[in-house]
């Protein structure tokens, strides 16, 4: 049995801050304790002070397999994730082909558990003609359900009224939805053709996908669960005027909850100047007063959880004309790094960051064991190292198969020395341990 202690940790776990010792053992967290000593430890790691958070649970990814193997795949995209303090991650059903049946839900695991260096769950995809499959999940298998309730790829935009209603009214488990309302984006797009031509500029883009269409979408979406008593979690949220739909409470007397994604807490409608296309994503990164609306709410719990949405395209693809150049960016490799800039600015406190990315994700989605320092419970750790000089992003290869990242001219004041996935080192000395194997995220519903 593999045994590997951590000493001279400041763990971070459920609103404290402690000095602690702890002790691995078959992958879990056998003992956390003051000292711990005579355990005859395989590891040892001297943290020397460092923070010891539990990893990222990361609810929302899209890692590109199948279907886009110039783009990423579980190996490329598990293996930059780690190295950004993600521990597990969910990846979203619009791959090629698209995740709306069992036999593709099965396929993508079987990829999973050869290839990823992290722990792994998947969200199923809706369509126009799948509701029968839907509403048959055993949602025990599934992260979740995702509907694309504005434009998408593919056949998965729903925005059939009669459609949406089934949809609420049946799916078996938690309902993930992409709110953009479809016609308003097309009616902004074409008012910005008539002004720039064929040659709009990236910084257009939140005038196109805009706060009302934002807004009309998850408005119509809270309501349908409202009506329905659907079990509904809104993905990333852009806008201040969002925020009214969902009540500060606390997660277990909420059925509807709401994410928000760290690229919409750290760019806003300034950025475009500098970065153009490469943070285009959908739906847009909005203006400074939406960022710190944003970020004030994470104080409350009107946002539940942070994520990633990590959607990498090749670099040409990026430098394409406003039309033709894809939505998403490439963040694991750099999630908590980033996160940790809020942190270091006093914007938010470490423990609720911890709270947002860890605690609350394990809750919401039915995780157990995980996303907690507690004896028993899996050790998917991640050690925190300050870098009082600041460590520029530049200094470190670019481990998703994109090569680029929205961050490559910043420095962090943190960094991610060590990650360890199911009690297997996954990221240490700055390197991938490619030996580590993640292991499927299982749903307690």
């Amino acid at each position: 049995m593999s045994r590997l202690l951590i000493r001279n940790a400041r763990l971070v776990n459920e609103g404290q801050e402690f000095d602690a010792d702890l002790l691995v053992a078959n992958g879990r967290i056998e003992k956390i304790a003051a000292s711990i000593e005579g355990q005859n430890a395989t590891v040892e790691i001297d943290a020397q002070g460092q923070w010891l958070l539990p990893g990222m649970i990361d609810d929302q990814v899209h890692f590109r397999e199948p279907g886009a193997p110039d783009k990423g795949s579980f190996y490329s995209e598990s293996r930059a994730a780690v190295a950004g303090g993600i521990t597990s991650f969910m990846d979203m059903p619009n791959t090629q082909p698209a995740t709306l049946t069992l036999e593709a839900l099965a396929d993508k695991k079987r990829r999973a558990a050869l290839h990823s260096v992290a722990n792994y769950g998947f969200h199923f995809g809706v369509s126009n003609d799948n509701l029968d499959t839907v509403a048959a999940l055993d949602p025990r298998e599934v992260a979740g359900v995702k509907v694309f309730m504005g434009a998408s790829t593919g056949n998965m935009l729903v925005d059939d009224p009669r459609i949406l209603e089934q949809l609420f009214a049946e799916v078996p488990t938690i309902l993930l939805a992409h709110c953009e309302h479809t016609p308003s984006i097309q009616a902004n797009e074409r008012r910005l053709r008539g002004r720039f031509g064929d040659h709009i500029p990236a910084v257009a883009h939140p005038l196109i996908r805009d706060a009302e269409a934002c807004y009309r979408s998850s408005s119509l979406a809270v309501d349908l669960a409202h009506r329905h008593g659907t079990r509904l979690h809104v993905l990333h949220l852009t806008s201040a005027r969002e925020l009214v739909l969902f009540e500060d409470k606390p997660l277990a007397e909420k059925r509807i909850t709401a994410e928000v994604c760290l690229h919409h807490l750290l760019f806003d409608d300034h950025d475009y100047a500098r970065l153009g296309h490469q943070i285009k994503c959908n739906p847009a990164i909005k203006s400074r007063a939406d960022r710190n609306a944003l970020r004030l709410a994470l104080l409350s719990n009107r946002l539940d959880v942070i994520g990633s949405d990590h959607a990498p395209h090749t670099w040409a693809q990026k430098q394409q004309p406003y039309r033709e150049a894809p939505s998403g960016l490439p963040l694991v490799q750099h999630a908590m790094p980033a996160l940790l800039e809020l942190v270091a600015d006093g914007l938010l406190p470490l423990a609720t960051l911890v709270e947002k990315t860890s605690h609350r994700v394990a809750d919401l989605f039915a995780i157990p064991d995980r996303g907690y320092l507690r004896e028993g419970y899996w050790a998917d750790l991640v050690l925190i190292k300050p870098e009082p000089h600041g460590k520029p992003v530049s200094s470190q290869p670019i481990l998703a198969r994109c090569g680029w990242t929205p961050f490559a001219e910043r420095s962090f004041r943190h960094s991610v020395s060590t990650t360890l996935v199911s009690g297997h080192l996954a990221w240490h000395d700055e390197r991938v341990h490619d030996s580590c194997q993640g292991l499927p995220l299982h749903f307690l519903r």
